[in-house]
């Protein structure tokens, strides 16, 4: 039952055919059986999703369904660690506005997801409790920070997941896993009850196994929310009305900047071969350029890093999670809580980002890195004038093997180049599979929308869904 869609589920449930507590039995057992390999979630409390289910009204819109939470978003009564040592005994004491939403359309929440500590990595590798496997083959990463999201869609673990989203953590592990990873336009979905690592940079997200379940769940979570000073107040559409029209007679852009030398040459063949699908659909392909794509990476490790170190300064050891033993005084308190609570990556990730923020610095580092952020952002204005969507790769490589990046910091970064921009830029994005490597590693193909496009970039995306297999695959676990 765990490989049925949304979709096949809700009818189920609907019909009498299975009740809620059947659903979360069966899946508790598939993570029972399958999770000690994949590692996907750090916490699963069945019995509490069994009398959530007991309670669910199967006619609502997610009435019945178990979804998956990525361990950085807050659910009352629930631990919430973001894979990190330093929040280790807190626990949630009230719900996130994407939890309050999921509880109103009448979904049972099922799990917390494994990530890289505080979102910051690109492999789940940097987690505290552990790394995730990757589904089809469990000796490489399955991409981060959400790669334990991934994971478990993928891997029929969970019928849909949550995420987050600051420089591709959402659409790099789909693309790798095989699944619909979509990022909304920033402000589309309210960051209440969300642990910020990058403030300007973070939404949360959704993965799915089809375009019609990320429609159905985002329009579900999307919403303005007072609660949340960068909420946009806008409404919400239906995102399933235009899915099926299809994109004869589009303009679809293709960026020339992101088809690089050094990316895998079976993902470029697998996205050029979609690009050709496209233009057979009626759509009209032209090439767009986004010449300042090639800072993207260098202004996105300045703006995050600066964001990062602000918002960790509260993790000290004096209101909540990890306090070091016995401290000769506050400051030694404070040190050592963070030297014994945080990894290498996150301390890296804060150094840096209190380096360019610092006097002497700030000016040459952080205030050149923001103007070439709206210098980014303008070149994807100007991109959008001739086309409604863009199609790009969503990774430039398919899944590594584990430790294969971890020494080089540079090269792990480089994993989300093609993803950053739309962060740095606001607008939305989602990857979708687009076949295989020859070594059955799966491919994303990514598709950009403008700011308040998700409807467009969808209907795009299930265009090509439709006409392909690849989201039917399963991985051999």
């Amino acid at each position: 039952m765990t490989s049925l869609t949304i979709p096949e589920l809700q009818e189920k449930l609907r019909i009498g055919a299975v009740k809620p507590r059947e659903v979360v039995d069966d899946l508790a057992r598939r993570v029972e059986t399958i999770d000690p390999k994949l590692k996907a979630y750090l916490r699963v409390d069945a019995d509490k999703a069994r009398t959530e289910a007991d309670k669910a009204d199967v006619s609502k819109p997610f009435g019945g369904v178990p979804i998956a939470i990525k361990d950085v978003i807050n659910v009352k009564g629930d631990p919430c660690t973001c894979a990190s040592k330093i929040l280790q005994g807190y626990v949630a004491p009230y719900d996130a506005t994407v939890i309050t939403k999921l509880r109103e359309a009448g979904a049972v929440l099922f799990g917390r997801t494994n990530m890289d500590e505080f979102a910051m990595g690109s492999s789940t590798e940097n987690s505290s409790w552990g790394a995730t496997c990757n589904p089809w083959d469990l000796e490489r990463i399955p991409g981060g920070s959400s790669g334990g999201s991934a994971a478990a869609v993928a891997g029929h673990e969970a019928y849909a997941a949550l995420g987050t989203d600051t420089g591709g953590s959402i659409r790099q592990p789909a693309a790798l896993c095989s699944c619909v990873g979509l990022k909304p336009t920033y402000g589309r979905v309210s960051r209440f009850g969300l642990v910020a690592f990058a403030s300007s940079l973070d939404q949360i997200g959704t993965f799915t196994k089809t375009t019609e379940e990320a429609a159905q769940l985002l329009r579900i979570i999307a919403g303005y929310d007072p609660r949340d000073n960068t909420s946009i107040d806008r409404p919400v559409p239906d995102y399933t009305k235009s899915l099926g029209a299809g994109v004869k007679g589009m303009k679809l852009g293709v960026p020339k900047e992101y088809f690089v030398e050094g990316m895998d040459p079976e993902i470029e063949q697998a996205v050029r071969a979609a690009i050709e699908l496209y233009k057979s659909q009626g759509a009209e392909i032209v090439e767009v350029s986004l010449p300042h794509t090639k800072y993207a990476v260098a202004v996105y490790y300045i703006i995050a890093t600066a964001e990062c170190s602000a918002n960790l300064a509260r993790f000290d050891g004096v209101r909540y999670g990890k306090r070091a033993a016995h401290p000769k005084d506050i400051l030694d308190m404070y040190g050592r809580t963070r030297a014994e609570g945080f990894g290498a990556e996150v301390k890296r990730r804060i150094i840096l980002g209190t380096y360019v923020l610092s006097s002497g610095y700030y000016d040459a580092y952080y205030n050149r890195a923001q103007k070439v952020r709206h210098m980014i952002a303008e070149d994807f204005r100007n991109a959008f004038k001739q086309c409604s969507a863009l199609l790009t790769p969503t990774s430039p490589v398919p899944a590594f093997k584990f430790g294969e990046r971890t020494q080089d910091p540079l090269q792990m970064y480089l994993a989300d180049i093609f993803t950053i921009a739309v962060n740095l830029a606001g607008i939305c994005g989602v990857s979708i599979p687009c076949g295989f490597t020859s070594n059955k590693l799966p491919i994303g193909l990514q598709i950009i929308g403008p700011k308040w496009g998700e409807e467009t970039m969808l209907r795009v995306a299930r265009s090509y869904e439709q006409a392909t297999p690849w989201h039917k695959e399963k991985p051999p676990i």
